[in-house]
């Protein structure tokens, strides 16, 4: 005797609902933490292709950023609305059989050590980015043989509406923080955070673990040893060399890498960061492709700090003769000094920006294109806005987009409701 095994209606929808608001919310976050920060995304797909030998491909990288934002977050939008619940389920379910395999070759050969999948705002292993997947592609394939039992928000009528708006949404944001700075810093040089304190290593952290290997050659045969049997004292052996091999990491600072060093090579680091003063950093990763457009305004800057008396530096990764070059192009003035090209990258996302610096607080940051002017410039940064941090700026700029993305749909979902019945 044959029995029913099929699973019923509304335990399918259950488990369709379940699914598809778990995936709506993950790829929506992945999508938006990526578009509030294109060229962080863009340099991490920089780190993929020189890790897998397509370097070829750093044309696309910029592009690339805003089109995986820009997908992510629009599929994640459309799912948890139940718009176009066929093609939508298809794209899901191809980018989480592309996605699945390629994360599980990053864990197991790791050429990079963060994925990226969710920028700086959460960072997390490789495996767990692997396992992550897993439950993402049971779940994408239960939405997809399953999508009829979703739940539509927006009739057909509407649904290439709410569509074009995600897409428009998301973009725009990402132009904008591309052409200024992300509306959200996940990074530690965010405003309001003190350097110094976040370079510090608490007492009792671990520290890194090495093990130590000897390398030492007797009659032509080279051979290993550990520090326990090494030939010590026996002279028919001839030490060649020491291998050190990192077994196990110890407990990074949030900030380790900001070190400055002059033209003259002396590290300047502890002087700029025990400065009580005001500091204005002008930070250009690479000199060679910092937009000048503005150095009339930073030179105005550089005046202006000189004659209140506040500390000017740019900070460059550039080489001696590339200063040079923009010194002679810009008739700049200031000091320059150098610091890694990545962690210059990190501190802002713009070439030329800039950082104002109090006690080794971060007071403020501005993209080039924003850099104070003249007119914001009349009085000491005590008694100017220029010299005071911008308050609850994270809650004001999330408040803000929650706003242009929730007032249009929910606005167009009472409409629809109103206008005609959905047909599920």
């Amino acid at each position: 005797m044959k029995t029913n095994r099929t699973i019923p209606s509304k335990y399918k929808k259950i488990i369709v609902e379940v699914c598809r608001v778990l995936i709506g919310l993950v790829f929506i976050f992945s999508g938006f933490v990526k578009a509030v920060d294109p060229l962080g995304s863009a340099y991490k797909f920089h780190d993929y292709f020189a890790a897998m030998g397509l370097q070829w491909l750093d044309f696309s990288v910029l592009p690339a950023a805003f089109f995986l934002s820009a997908l992510e977050f629009s599929l994640g939008l459309c799912l948890l609305a139940g718009v176009y619940r066929k093609i939508v389920s298809w794209l899901v379910l191809l980018f989480m059989c592309f996605m699945t395999p390629l994360t599980l070759y990053v864990a197991i050969a790791n050429p990079v050590t963060d994925c990226g999948c969710f920028g700086d705002a959460l960072v997390i292993t490789n495996w767990q980015t692997f396992y992550k997947n897993i439950v993402l592609i049971i779940a994408a394939i239960l939405v997809f043989l399953w999508r009829k039992q979703m739940t539509r928000l927006f009739s057909k009528k509407c649904r290439s509406l709410v569509a074009l708006f995600t897409v428009v949404f998301i973009l725009g944001v990402s132009l904008y923080c591309y052409a200024y700075l992300p509306v959200l810093d996940f990074r530690p040089y965010k405003i309001g955070n003190n350097i110094s304190e976040l370079m510090q290593i608490p007492e009792g952290a671990e520290t890194d673990v090495y093990e130590t290997t000897f390398i030492y050659e007797k009659e032509g045969v080279q051979q290993k040893f550990s520090m326990d049997n090494y030939p010590k004292g026996d002279t028919g052996w001839t030490f060649v060399e020491t291998i050190n091999t990192l077994i196990k990491k110890g407990y990074e600072p949030p900030i380790h890498d900001f070190t400055i060093t002059t033209e003259e090579g002396d590290d300047m680091t502890g002087e700029i960061l025990t400065d009580a003063g005001y500091t204005f950093l002008l930070i250009a990763h690479k000199l060679e492709e910092a937009d000048d457009s503005n150095v009339d305004k930073i030179n105005t800057l550089y005046d202006y700090a000189r004659q209140n008396e506040y500390r000017f530096i740019c900070l460059t990764s550039s080489l001696p003769e590339q200063i040079t070059e923009w010194k002679e192009s810009t008739g700049a003035e200031y000091p320059f000094c150098t610091m890694d090209d990545i962690a210059l990258k990190t501190i802002i996302r713009s070439n030329p920006g800039l950082m104002l610096l109090h006690d080794a607080t971060i007071v403020n940051k501005w993209a080039g294109r924003e850099i104070p002017g003249e007119k914001d410039l009349q009085s000491p940064l005590e008694n100017s806005s220029v010299g005071v941090p911008p308050v609850n700026q994270d809650v004001r700029n999330i408040l803000l987009l929650a706003l242009i993305l929730l007032i249009p749909l929910i606005g167009l979902y009472i409409w629809d409701r109103k206008n005609r019945i959905i047909n599920i």
